[in-house]
């Protein structure tokens, strides 16, 4: 094992003994507890199952079948989750093959990014992903249960069906992918009519049919942003079946797929000898191995938030630093949009997941010595799924990559690192993803342009404000203050911008995600603005230092000065009334800052004691 993960690994143990105990000790009191349908009154187990098949009621009152939970996201606005439509009657047929029950538990929502992107709805985005979390741990409050089954993908979903999951540890649980839409048309050829859109080049027609070639039918949407890097991760923590998380929807090999995940969740539970919880898969080791992955591809920024979240909620605390040390330990071995030319089936047709899996381990990249939903051991994630005569059989995957230009050798990757890192200074502590950028490294010290919401940068470009080099300032967009949105309609214009010549960068307590790319972005900023942040005392023209080299992000300005001067006020009613933002003030009251996962859920209590 790499030395330097084995390291990361270790004191990420160490800092969470207390809490990664007193997470077992609640999962195995919630294990001897139930989930045991014997202990519910006859009333309550009547009820839970009044609807039920005749066969199933009398499965259910033996106590010696296997109910698994189903927990879906589906709805039709979202093309990635469209297909869970008919995943319930798949599983509850393949459960009911092998002699268990399988009961719709409850349904979550499931808001898409690219809907709400650059309006209001978006400032419900990130915290959505806990109303997820507690919805999931509603499903699954009846007691009813012996394994689960998640349905997600996008987003704050998979993470937030996660960290429910997880609340229920005991429980054995699979998440079920449904995979990405074929290729459209190519993501380069899509930012390039994105900024001529920009510079009023092409209309909206123009925009627009470009945009529905790319998004174009049900599936995930192919580029490499937080919904395909989930699914990697979920995959890289053994909680997919190998091979399974790209695999396009409507195909024979993808329903094949969801019905071995319905019988291995019944395989899983604590009626059997292979009792299997969640809670015990998902561990140190575990969280590192989906560190890494998302690392060496240069996945979702987003999971600088969400996989801290997601470790807290299995009692391990992980931080900024433990992301750093381990794309420093990490090279980057894909090329997948935003990060390159190539989408996400290029990644699968040059060899995917089982190709990946066997360059991270044969490098002692990843944690083998680790249980999954299929057993101990990583290295049967080497093997890829195909039907043969009609039946699901896994052979051994690739041992080169069919296309070096989308995924590589550790011997010889894109970047020795996996391109993310950590910037401090007296602006506070930021991310940056690097592996997009132009260049291996970046630093600009140029003249601050401040704004107080993503909405006045419109005008600031199409002015000629921003013809210059300088960093461009956008407060107030933290977690606290409107709930951390998504902030993508700056790229284009700030691409533009780059593509003229002049030196720009962006810093903002805000988020750019999974689509973070050539535009060098200090993202994250902790704390935020809104809650002390020195953020909020940039003035107009302060010269700011950012530096990935040396991981500095300074704001220019003598110590007394900045003493003198008041903080900016924030305006935020605009972006606190309305589409249903009033309902999360009290959310957003409670949210940490975005180092410790931007969550309502975990902190709080802590915090108040």
């Amino acid at each position: 094992m790499n030395s330097q993960l084995a390291d990361v690994t270790q004191r990420i143990i160490e800092r969470s003994k207390a809490t990664r105990q007193a997470y077992l000790d609640k999962i195995e009191h919630a294990r001897h507890e139930g989930p045991h349908r014997g202990v519910l009154s006859c009333g309550n187990l009547a009820h839970g199952f009044a609807a039920c098949a005749p066969e199933d009621k009398s499965d259910l009152r033996s106590m010696t079948k296997a109910n698994v939970a189903i927990v879906s996201s589906y709805n039709d606005m979202l093309s990635a989750h469209q297909p869970y439509e008919s995943y319930p009657a798949i599983i509850k047929d393949a459960i009911r093959q092998v002699g268990s029950v399988a009961q719709f538990a409850g349904g979550v929502p499931a808001m898409c990014d690219g809907v709400t992107q650059g309006r209001p709805g978006m400032d419900l985005s990130l915290m959505s992903r806990d109303v997820i979390a507690q919805s999931a741990a509603i499903a699954l409050s009846h007691n009813m249960f012996d394994a689960a089954m998640m349905l997600g993908i996008c987003d704050k979903i998979v993470p937030g069906l996660l960290m429910g999951a997880l609340a229920f540890g005991h429980l054995p649980t699979v998440f079920v992918p449904a995979g990405p839409m074929p290729s459209g048309l190519p993501n380069k050829e899509k930012a390039r009519v994105r900024q001529a859109f920009a510079e009023g080049k092409v209309g909206r027609e123009e925009l627009l049919e470009a945009e529905s070639q790319s998004y174009h039918s049900a599936g995930t949407c192919t580029f490499y942003g937080t919904a395909n890097s989930n699914q990697l991760v979920v995959e890289m923590m053994g909680l997919h079946l190998p091979g399974s998380s790209f695999v396009n929807p409507g195909t024979e090999l993808r329903e094949a797929l969801t019905r071995a995940a319905a019988v291995q969740a019944t395989r899983l539970t604590d009626l059997g000898d292979n009792y299997t919880p969640i809670g015990h898969i998902v561990d140190a080791k575990a969280i590192v191995n989906g560190l890494v992955g998302l690392l060496a591809t240069g996945g979702s920024t987003n999971h600088t938030m969400h996989l801290i979240a997601v470790a807290r909620a299995a009692g391990y605390i992980v931080n900024w630093d433990d992301f750093s040390d381990i794309s420093n330990a990490v090279p980057l071995l894909t090329r997948i949009y935003p990060n390159g030319s190539a989408d996400i089936n290029h990644f699968v047709a040059a060899g995917g997941m089982a190709l990946l899996f066997r360059q991270l381990l044969d490098a002692g990249l990843l944690h083998e010595d680790v249980r999954t939903i299929c057993g101990e051991g990583l290295s049967r994630y080497t093997k890829e799924p195909q039907l043969q005569d009609g039946e699901l059989v896994w052979k051994d995957g690739p041992v080169e990559s069919y296309d070096k230009e989308v995924l590589t050798s550790v011997e010889t990757p894109f970047k020795p690192d996996g391109g993310l890192s950590v910037l401090k200074g007296n602006l506070g502590r930021a991310v940056i993803k690097t592996s997009a950028l132009r260049t291996p490294h970046v630093h600009i010290k140029a003249p601050a342009v401040v704004f107080e919401d993503q909405f006045e940068l419109d005008e600031a470009f199409r002015s000629g404000r921003l013809n210059k080099d300088c960093i461009v300032v956008v407060r107030f967009q933290g977690p606290s203050a409107i709930g951390m949105p998504e902030l993508h309609r700056l790229t284009p214009p700030l691409g533009v911008l780059q593509d003229r010549g002049h030196k720009v960068a962006l810093v903002t307590d805000g988020r750019m995600s999974g689509a973070s790319g050539k535009v060098p972005a200090a993202i994250h900023v902790t704390p935020e603005a809104y809650n002390g942040g020195l953020l909020a005392k940039v003035q107009e023209g302060d010269i700011i230092e950012l530096n990935t080299q040396t991981g500095e992000l300074t704001l220019c300005v003598e110590e007394s000065e900045l003493e003198n001067r008041e903080p900016k006020e924030a305006t935020l009613l605009h972006h606190q009334k309305g589409m249903g933002r009033e309902l999360f003030a009290g959310t957003r009251a409670v949210l940490t800052g975005a180092e410790e996962g931007a969550c309502s859920l975990f902190f709080t209590q802590e915090q108040a004691k």
